[in-house]
């Protein structure tokens, strides 16, 4: 008699197991429904916002609605800046003739307000090294940072990274020399003129002074205006840092029936900033993550770790809920194996991105033909999140990060056409159905 080998009834019985996962989700899914309820009742989310706290006990009773053997609110300090009312930046002179142009511009997070206007000659730039060769030119100036977005990365999150430099330290960079403000060029290669903000940081040397983000199209024509033209433009902007006060990661548990006292983390980040609802940065995450805790209830799946579902919180201007995460399981001496992390957006899943060793990498490589029919394409070297990172520093932990197409996402990233609306059901979903697969395969055969 013919007897198949081992390894191929197992894969066999992954593939059965795989798909009863996939068409669970995709029939019954509750992850959009859960999305537009976080969006449209809450919507944007920002650190010490009152939002922040709905979103925090809509978290908890969603989790525990979903059957979770244990859920619980993890309290840890987050900075709260708020953003005010009222900003305007316009360009008032051109060439010494007076003029009135509103530009589409949002002040950047955790950025000081001017709280009074500032009327400023404006030095145009393209990059640091172009301002370090017009420094002399820079004192009382508000100075403008046009770097872009390097269009011929085939992956965006490469150009988003190359670019961040400026949204992060430019005002610094700036202030250094004399300026008295200073705005950028939105990380984003959108043709609309939405502005997006971001979180940035000041270097404690230099003073502190207002930052903001200018939308594509008017970045594009102040650029081109700049270059001809001595522009004067007035600034107002009223954001301000108060007290830290207390927030929560929002945790639910399945308890392991072999391992109990390792963990398997799963998550997404609950806040979100305030000029949108936060749809796709980071509803989408949350909401796949609460959906792969719903797919393993349903399916009574009994896992052999104990697996986490972990709606972090501040990731957007502080990751104080990742620090707290992982120091809470540091003194907790936990045994943390594997984290996943959806943080990229909801659209198509393409793949996974791992950070973790040759001879993890390649067990889990050896899963893609079971996760290939879902739209896995890759599993590759290079992932995690920031969420999920300080797990890694403090313990090893393997990482890995869903990884879906990423050519619409920096259109939206920060913005406020960041809402329910542009994210599609069947592509969050079927984010979920891999992110539960992955999980299923990690937890059965470990790493």
């Amino acid at each position: 008699m013919f007897l198949l080998p081992v390894f191929v009834i197992a894969q066999n019985e992954d593939s059965i197991m795989i798909k009863k996962i996939s068409d669970d989700i995709l029939k019954n899914g509750k992850a959009y429904d859960l999305l537009r309820q976080l969006t449209k009742t809450i919507g944007g989310r920002l650190a010490g916002s009152p939002q922040m706290v709905q979103a925090e006990k809509w978290g908890l009773e969603t989790m525990q609605l979903l059957g979770a053997d244990a859920s619980y609110l993890q309290e840890c300090v987050v900075p709260h800046w708020v953003r005010g009312k009222g900003d305007v930046v316009a360009i008032k002179k051109i060439n010494n003739k007076t003029t009135s142009k509103t530009l589409a511009a949002a002040a950047l997070g955790n950025s000081i307000g001017s709280q009074k206007t500032i009327v400023a000659n404006v030095l145009a730039v393209a990059d640091f090294d172009d301002l370090e060769k017009r420094k002399a030119e820079v004192k009382g100036k508000i100075v403008y940072y046009n770097s872009g977005f390097d269009v011929t990365n085939i992956r965006p999150f490469k150009s988003y990274s190359e670019s961040g430099i400026y949204r992060r330290n430019g005002a610094s960079r700036a202030a250094k020399y004399g300026a008295v403000g200073v705005m950028i060029r939105s990380l984003s290669e959108s043709t609309d003129n939405f502005p997006h903000t971001g979180v940035m940081a000041y270097n404690d040397s230099f003073p502190k002074i207002p930052a903001v983000a200018l939308g594509i199209q008017d970045a594009d024509a102040f650029w081109q205006l700049c270059k001809q033209n001595t522009i004067s433009v007035s600034l107002l902007t009223h954001g301000k840092m108060l007290p830290d006060t207390i927030g929560h990661n929002v945790i639910g548990e399945i308890k392991g029936t072999e391992f109990p006292n390792e963990y398997i983390t799963i998550g997404g980040h609950l806040d979100s900033w305030d000029l949108a609802e936060g749809a796709h940065d980071d509803g989408t995450g949350v909401v796949q993550t609460l959906e792969v805790l719903r797919a393993l209830k349903v399916l009574n799946y009994q896992p052999k770790h104990s697996i986490r579902f972990v709606l972090f919180a501040n990731e957007e201007n502080g990751t104080r809920g990742a620090e707290k995460y992982a120091a809470e399981a540091k003194a907790k001496n936990e045994k943390h194996i594997f984290a996943l992390e959806s943080d990229a957006g909801g659209f198509t899943p393409r793949g996974f991105g791992f950070t973790m060793n040759a001879a993890q990498l390649n067990k889990v490589q050896a899963w893609l033909p079971l996760l290939r029919p879902y739209g896995i394409e890759q599993l590759s070297v290079g992932g995690g999140g920031s969420d999920i990172g300080p797990l890694n520093q403090q313990f090893g932990t393997a990482l890995g990060g869903l990884m879906p197409d990423g050519q619409r996402y920096f259109d939206i990233h920060h913005a406020a056409n960041d809402v329910f609306e542009n994210v599609n059901k069947r592509e969050l979903l079927l984010g979920a159905v891999n992110m539960t697969a992955l999980i299923y395969l990690i937890d059965k055969y470990g790493l």
